[in-house]
């Protein structure tokens, strides 16, 4: 007896679509292997999100150069009575800004490390990533008045080496699980959506104040009302970390491998 089997194009194009993704993240995880790491309880590692029931999220933007975005973001922020946010600050930018800075700590907003120069962390020897840290950690503390203890490493970019000096100087290293995107400019609405979509309690969003990103500030408030719709209460990322300890957690690759997937795909 003979037995035939039909296949629709449906079924088809779903089946090359998964195995084109398994092979994406079989590459994309070769690629980066160093940074998908799992860490031993022992080992220091990034943090991505705070494991808790309760419906905190921080609000997190990255500086690292111009003057354009900044204060309209703070503006948005003031005028939302949003009094709790993070923002990481970039050395060099910091000093030909103080004034913004300035602006930044006396709005009581907490101030993170984004280090000295705007390279890949990974790339350098155990010397210079300690120089960078140390640099920007001098330079935020004059400027301050206050010694940071949060970093987030341009471009996101760290290897086991990079965590345990951070750790050594006394950072912790804070990731996100979601990405605006807003860096690329995909659209006021879209940024919005992304942010709504994957918000979860005891986040951390990836935002920008740097003259790049051209549609924070107008994503922004849109992103606060809908999440305070949700019953969302925004805190400092210290703050959040003070919920439940991170500490022995592995690192969230899978956070960090469903960006690369939805951004490989277009979403």
């Amino acid at each position: 007896m003979n037995s035939f089997y039909v296949f629709s194009g449906k079924k088809i194009k779903r089946f090359l679509f998964i195995c084109a993704a398994a092979l994406l993240a079989a590459g994309v995880i070769y690629v980066e292997r160093g940074n998908i790491t799992v860490f031993s309880e022992a080992a220091p590692s990034a943090i991505y999100s705070v494991p808790t029931e309760k419906k905190l999220i921080a609000l997190t933007f990255d500086i690292s150069w111009g003057d354009k975005r900044a204060e309209p973001i703070l503006k948005v922020l003031e005028d939302k009575k949003v009094d709790k946010a993070t923002f990481f600050l970039s050395s060099p930018w910091s000093k030909t800004h103080p004034e913004i800075v300035t602006s930044i700590k006396a709005s009581g907003y907490e101030i993170g490390s984004h280090g000295h120069k705007h390279v890949n962390y990974s790339t350098l020897s155990n010397e210079e990533i300690r120089s960078q840290i140390t640099t920007a950690h001098s330079v935020l503390t004059d400027l301050t008045g206050k010694e940071p203890n949060l970093i987030r490493l341009p471009n996101g970019d760290f290897d086991k080496r990079v965590l345990q000096i951070a750790s050594d100087l006394g950072y912790k290293v804070i990731q996100w699980d979601t990405d605006s995107l807003d860096w690329k400019n995909i659209g006021v609405q879209n940024i919005v959506n992304r942010v709504i979509s994957k918000a979860h309690p005891g986040d951390i969003v990836l935002l920008h104040a740097s003259d790049s990103c051209k549609q924070t500030h107008e994503a922004l408030p849109l992103i606060i009302d809908e999440l305070r719709k949700q019953g969302y209460e925004f805190v400092t990322v210290s703050e959040l970390i003070s919920q439940s300890s991170a500490e022995g957690k592995e690192v969230r690759d899978s956070a960090w491998l469903n960006n690369s997937l939805e951004d490989a795909a277009g979403l």
